[in-house]
């Protein structure tokens, strides 16, 4: 980047510019919050010192490997440890992190190593085969697997790869991290879940990140030393960007390796979490967790929802038991979270209890760090705010992907107007909090309406039997589509078909009225978002 000169004759310069990255926080962390504990995960507990040298020891250890600027690392962790250290560690020595879902299956996970061009791979040691069928699989030179064994969760070493520790004994603690020249570099690339084709590259900047990290203290309300629960995986847009912000503010990373009810509760009571973020079905979780697994705590617990809109009755629900739930939105492409549904109490504060939950059910506004994000017709004109005319989620500003790695045409198509095109339906309220519809994908249309999956999903989930619902597009000869919806009962719980639909019709227009319910386990991705593709399956017609 050249220095750039405006009419005054002053210069940028090294004392007066420096390129943003969230890599910042945790060299400041290091010195500020030394002995404040930054990483918790059973008996691992590591302060902030010890934290930056680990994360420095991997930069080292990976340059050693031949790892270079611009080269990804891959990796194949729920959100342990490792998994944090490696968001520092890798772009600390100039490489770019890749994440990888851990639920994918062989093909993919080959796909990406062969498109990401994986120089290395960090694997926990449950998903080891996985990542060596991957590899098996490859076109291309596979990557170096480095084994991350998880012995107090029954995952020892294999014996077949060097192991993580093994690794980071080999680097150097002092090792000066590789700092972007400039803030526009690559820092990570998260891949889509490609449920319509091939997954597609997302590649984030360091710029976007750290003004992520800056956006989500403010929203979220947030102070210094706060306990964090690390529920989104760090595979999906880098836990939006969590991990990177808590050095930030000496706050402590608590780790999990799977997600449950208990899990979470005995978090919350016995290491004080005070903030998390997950999709609706971790609320969902919590809701209905059984009395064993429910533990006494003193303090509201802030959570962030997004993946899906929650219904309002759980909404309703959750705010009894001693969380505070903000709604928020976005996108793979996005870095995570971009709109919340900032909360107005001299608007809303006499609201009763399902009054609020619809309030909250909304997407909302843009986040501080974003510049515009609104709601538009095909046209790119701004719909009117009546809360009734859908159009398409438009976004603009900071927090916004480079682009999809490999693929200009598709990279042009989501910008094009200067807008990123989310592909999500919503309208936008007077106020202009924008509220979501459905997907554009997800959108049923019966003898020419509009349905949304959206509200027959929320109208389903205030039955007191229901515990998650899913509803498609079901082909119809006569009216072309019609609701079909897959329910997920409470256990115990007990409801015909004909009851619940009955229930929908006394809260639904007749054609919005699902015509049939199929009652089964919900298919889920590793995020907690129902797979409607999995359920399209099961209801049309091979051929």
């Amino acid at each position: 980047m050249g220095w750039m000169r405006d009419e005054t004759g002053l210069e940028k310069n090294k004392a007066n510019y420096v390129p943003l990255t969230p890599l910042s926080h945790l060299k400041r962390a290091a010195v500020v919050f030394a002995d404040c504990p930054a990483v918790v995960y059973g008996a691992h507990r590591k302060t902030y010192s010890e934290y930056y040298e680990r994360c420095s020891q991997l930069a080292s250890a990976l340059q050693k490997l031949g790892v270079a600027s611009g080269d990804v690392v891959a990796t194949l962790i729920p959100n342990l440890p490792a998994q944090a250290e490696a968001h520092f560690g890798v772009p600390a020595c100039g490489a770019v992190l890749n994440t990888i879902n851990t639920r994918l299956e062989v093909h993919t996970v080959a796909y990406i190593f062969d498109h990401g061009a994986a120089k290395a791979v960090l694997v926990d040691s449950q998903f080891l085969d996985l990542a060596e069928a991957a590899c098996s699989e490859m076109e291309s030179t596979p990557p170096r697997i480095i084994e991350v064994p998880d012995e107090s969760a029954g995952f020892p070493a294999s014996g077949r790869h060097q192991t993580y520790e093994d690794l980071l004994a080999t680097g150097d603690a002092t090792v000066n991290w590789q700092m972007p020249e400039d803030e526009w570099e690559s820092l990570a690339l998260n891949y889509t879940s490609g449920t319509t084709g091939r997954p597609k590259g997302v590649v984030y900047h360091h710029r976007g990140a750290y003004l992520m990290t800056m956006g989500t203290v403010v929203s979220w309300r947030m102070q210094l030393n706060p306990v964090f629960m690390a529920i989104v995986p760090l595979f999906h847009c880098n836990g939006w960007n969590h991990t990177w912000m808590m050095p930030m503010l000496g706050g402590t990373l608590v780790c999990c390796r799977d997600i449950t009810a208990g899990v979470i509760y005995d978090a919350i009571a016995d290491e004080g979490v005070k903030f998390f973020g997950g999709a609706p079905i971790v609320l969902n979780m919590i809701v209905n967790a059984k009395e064993e697994e429910r533990r006494a705590f003193g303090h509201t617990v802030e959570v962030f929802t997004a993946g899906a809109p929650p219904a309002p009755a759980t909404l309703a629900k959750i705010e009894t038991l001693g969380f505070n739930v903000t709604q928020v939105y976005g996108l793979t492409e996005t870095y995570g979270h971009v709109t919340e549904c900032v909360w107005h109490d001299q608007r809303w504060g006499d609201l009763d209890s399902d009054g609020r939950a619809a309030i909250k059910a909304r997407q909302g506004v843009a986040f501080p760090m974003m510049e515009h994000i609104t709601v538009m017709d095909s046209n790119m004109e701004q719909v009117t705010m009546d809360g009734q005319t859908q159009g398409e989620i438009m976004i603009r500003g900071n927090s916004v992907m480079k682009g999809y790695l490999k693929k200009p045409k598709a990279t042009q198509e989501a910008f094009e107007g200067g807008y990123f095109h989310s592909g999500d339906l919503a309208v936008q309220h007077a106020d202009s909090y924008v509220q979501i519809a459905d997907r554009a994908k997800d959108i049923i249309i019966s003898g020419g309406e509009n349905i949304s999956s959206v509200e027959v999903e929320g109208t389903l989930m205030a039955h007191p039997a229901v515990s998650l619902c899913a509803v498609v597009a079901k082909p119809d000869e006569k009216w072309g589509e019609v609701p079909c919806a897959f329910v997920e009962l409470l256990e115990d719980a007990q409801v015909s078909e004909a009851n619940l639909i009955a229930f929908a019709r006394s809260k639904l227009a007749g054609f919005k009225t699902p015509k049939q319910i199929i009652f089964q386990e919900l298919p889920k991705t590793s995020t907690g978002k129902i797979q409607k593709f999995e359920l399209r399956k099961q209801i049309t017609p091979a051929g």
